[in-house]
């Protein structure tokens, strides 16, 4: 608090803008100051809480006039829950800062003028558009303002929802959810209500003590359902809860749980128990059907993935004749998505178990000109491995992140490859990237993709033509 004390009151500041991270931007002064909650057009007093040599960031503490860009927003959580924090935004809105992070990401951290920047893809759903959610259990629920008075008495302060932004212990009890199709709401809502009902444990992120961790809800298009929950202990209720679940929801293709006595919700080293069903969902995308499985990632919007895909593959057009390289392929289903358009595919994942869902992937469509390796991108994309299993004519790409590893980028570099199609959810990074292939690549357009409605975070697909 100490260190706080001075940070100064800006008062009635005009929001010009919205910058990265989907904090708003004012200027106070010739300092930038970047504001959470605001929208361009709001005028507000603003406390700073941090301040820097460069930029200060701030709060709104009271509004003197709103934007006409504002809307209502239509779940009764925001503000406080950290999963769609531009409700209040239009849609046309949010796709015109999403388009101008992308471009401003080109312009001012590569220093490069877009040649052609194509008109963002908008989703089709902007609620109920994910395939998958995932819930934390928590004891330490986060209090309303009626909730904390000296006159409340509390029953319980246990939850079953999602976390509060840049609180790991405080989780907001979420009533109604509007980020994926039913049954997700009524699975959640279930769960708790038994729990509280049998006084079962919630998690203590704290102590890491409680039976009751995560819920995830996993569905697809084709109207399939995974349920994964996630305990401390074995023990006879967890049972009871999933013998619940079974009764109730007799709909569901998967029922599975795990018990997880780590600090961390990873699943990727746990054993994935099923309880009903079958261990695997199934997803289409065109004439294509994929596997997955409780471990396999999966683009989170399935309709806006398939525009996502049919974009790329546009981008890196392979032909009849041509070697195409899918790194960081994940499941594999971009690679299977271009199989058919290329000569073959050599797909690249550092996972194991996601190299065999694609490989399971590739058989179950009959595709036969894919190839799957799993290892550490730096390690297996060598001068050896081109040599084994052919120079690349089109490279798709697609990191998390953080962004390319500087050995990944020079290997690209010394690729050869006629084109290079960059995918990425953060365009920081890969404007970054971007330049540094640049010794060898020209950008030719980039095309923006919204698949989180009612979030800034934006997805950009690039394309690179060789030159040197």
């Amino acid at each position: 608090m100490g260190r706080n004390r001075n940070l100064p009151l800006l008062e009635r500041v005009t929001i010009e803008n919205m910058g990265a991270g989907g904090r708003s931007v004012a200027r106070v002064d010739q300092v930038v100051v970047f504001v959470k909650e605001a929208l361009p057009g709001d005028v507000a007093d603003l406390q700073v809480t941090r301040k820097k040599g460069r930029y200060m960031e701030a709060r709104p503490v009271r509004y003197h006039r709103f934007s006409d860009k504002r809307k209502e927003p239509f779940c009764a959580h925001f503000g406080i829950c950290g999963g769609c924090t531009w409700q209040h935004l239009s849609y046309q809105d949010q796709l015109h800062y999403k388009e101008q992070q992308v471009v401003d990401a080109f312009r001012h951290i590569a220093g490069i003028e877009i040649p052609e920047a194509e008109p963002i893809l908008a989703s089709e759903k902007t609620t109920g558009y994910r395939n998958k959610l995932e819930y934390t259990f928590s004891n330490h629920r986060w209090l309303l303002p009626s909730e904390i008075s000296p006159e409340t008495t509390l029953p319980h302060t246990n939850a079953v929802g999602l976390h509060v932004p840049g609180r790991f212990d405080k989780v907001v009890d979420i009533g109604t959810c509007h980020l994926q199709e039913e049954p997700t709401n009524q699975v959640r809502n279930h769960l708790r209500e038994l729990a509280l009902e049998k006084k079962l444990s919630f998690y203590d992120h704290r102590t890491n003590e409680g039976l009751l961790r995560n819920l995830i809800v996993r569905n697809t298009t084709l109207g399939e359902v995974m349920i994964i929950l996630s305990v401390q202990y074995d023990e006879p209720p967890v049972y009871e809860l999933l013998e619940s679940l079974k009764h109730n929801f007799p709909g569901l293709t998967s029922l599975m749980y795990t018990i997880n006595p780590k600090k961390n919700e990873a699943l990727y080293d746990l054993d994935i128990r099923l309880y009903a069903g079958r261990d695997h969902i199934f997803e289409k995308l065109e004439d294509l059907t994929f596997r997955i499985g409780p471990k396999s990632f999966f683009q989170t919007n399935s309709l806006q993935a398939l525009e996502l895909y049919r974009k790329a593959r546009e981008f890196a057009g392979p032909g009849e004749g041509e070697l195409l390289y899918d790194l960081y392929t994940g499941t594999g289903t971009l690679a299977n998505f271009m199989a058919r358009s290329a000569k073959k595919v050599v797909g690249i994942e550092s996972v194991p178990e996601a190299i065999a869902d694609a490989k399971i992937n590739a058989e179950i469509n009959g595709i036969g000109n894919a190839q799957f390796f799993a290892g550490d991108m730096r390690e297996l994309l060598t001068g050896d491995f081109f040599s084994a299993h052919g120079n690349p004519d089109v490279i798709v790409t697609d990191p998390p992140r953080a962004g390319m590893h500087p050995k990944v980028v020079e290997q690209i570099l010394r690729s050869k490859a006629s084109r290079v199609v960059y995918v990425s959810c953060n365009p920081a990074t890969q404007a970054r990237d971007v330049e540094l292939l640049g010794r060898n690549y020209a950008l030719r357009k980039i095309q923006p993709v919204d698949m989180f409605p009612h979030t800034h975070h934006v997805e950009n697909i690039a394309l690179l033509e060789r030159t040197g």
